[in-house]
Parts: structure tokens; C-alpha cells; sequence
């Protein structure tokens, strides 16, 4: 009986461990597409309404999930109080769940300068992040067998040692 209930112990563990992993994978998927979409619509409100960045970052913050939006108040409080927006910008990118690859190009999106420049980086962070989600997204199923396969697998051999 005893053997039973640790069974039962072990592979809820495992279970648990692969919805951690897919919660993680999720929040990272949703954090770059909200950094995606965010971008897309800035670059817009900046050709089309001139909006000024302090605002415009205010607006994204609201149309974002909790990680993106984090970054997006902090810049635009930052704005705000007469911070240099860079530092703000790359210290906010650090602590996005993004891989170090997105991160850096982020990190690279000048947001000073003139609306002509400021479209162009904001174009190409946009195009780079999204060749990643696609990337990612070409590689979800596989990802998501492989991780189901491996704590599914070492619950099971736990399991074995148990009995």
C-alpha cells in the first residue's frame, strides 16, 4: 500500500514538473509576442498619431501580459521623470523571460533620435523577434514530446525503482 501511494506521489511529481515547464515555455511565448505586437503598434502610434513615448508606452503597458508590461511602465515612468530612457529600456529587457538572443535585440532598439530611425530599429527588432516566435513555434510539437517523454520517462523509472 505504501508502495502504491508513493507511486501515485511520483508521478503526480512528474506531472507537476511538465506543467511548470510548459507554463514556463508559455510565459516565454507570451512575453515575446507582447514585445511583438507591442513594437508593431509603436511603430504605428509614432508614424501615424506622432504619440510621445512616455504615453505611448503607458498605452502598450495596458495591452500587455504582467511581463511586457512591466518593461513598458518602467520606460515610460522613466520618461516621464527625465531618466535616460536607454538605461531604463536594457535594465527592464534584463529581466524579461526571454532568451538572451531576443534580449540582445531588444537591448539594441535605440529610442532616441528621430521618428524615421526610431521606425527603422523598432522594424528590424520586429522582424528578428518574430523569425524567433516562428522558429519556435515550428518547434513546439517536438519540444513539447520531448519534455512530456523525459519527466513522464524519469517518473516512470522512479516508479520501477520504488517497486
Amino acid at each position: 500500500m505504501l508502495s502504491l501511494f508513493g507511486s501515485l506521489l511520483i508521478l503526480s511529481g512528474g506531472l507537476l514538473a511538465w506543467q511548470c515547464h510548459h507554463a514556463d515555455r508559455q510565459r516565454r511565448r507570451d512575453t515575446l509576442n507582447d514585445c511583438v505586437t507591442a513594437l508593431e503598434h509603436m511603430s504605428e502610434e509614432i508614424r501615424m498619431a506622432r504619440t510621445p513615448l512616455p504615453q505611448l508606452m503607458e498605452k502598450l503597458a495596458r495591452d500587455c501580459r504582467p511581463d511586457a508590461a512591466a518593461l513598458f511602465q518602467k520606460a515610460a515612468k522613466a520618461a516621464r521623470q527625465g531618466e535616460a530612457l536607454s538605461v531604463v529600456w536594457k535594465r527592464g529587457v534584463e529581466t524579461l523571460p526571454l532568451d538572451s538572443k531576443d534580449q540582445e535585440t531588444l537591448m539594441g532598439l535605440d529610442l532616441t533620435g528621430d521618428e524615421e530611425n526610431l521606425r527603422k530599429g523598432i522594424s528590424l527588432a520586429v522582424h528578428r523577434l518574430q523569425s524567433t516566435a516562428e522558429e519556435w513555434e515550428r518547434r513546439r510539437p517536438d519540444e513539447e514530446k520531448r519534455a512530456a517523454a523525459l519527466y513522464f520517462s524519469a517518473a516512470a523509472l522512479l516508479v520501477i525503482l520504488l517497486i
